[in-house]
C-alpha cells in the first residue's frame, strides 16, 4: 500500500496541474465570450453599419 501512496502524490499533483490549466483556459474562454456578447449588445458603429447595408 505504501507504493500506492507514494505513487499517488505525483499523479495527484499532475492532475491538479491539469485541472488548474483547464480552469484557466475555461475562464479565458468565458471572458472572451462575455466580451463578444457585450460588444454585440452595445451596438458598435461597425456592427450597426453592416446591418444597415
Amino acid at each position: 500500500m505504501e507504493r500506492r501512496k507514494a505513487g499517488d502524490k505525483p499523479q495527484q499533483a499532475d492532475r491538479a496541474a491539469r485541472l488548474k490549466a483547464a480552469l484557466k483556459a475555461n475562464l479565458g474562454r468565458r471572458k472572451a465570450q462575455a466580451r463578444a456578447r457585450t460588444g454585440d449588445t452595445a451596438g458598435k458603429p461597425a456592427a450597426s453599419s453592416e446591418k444597415e447595408e
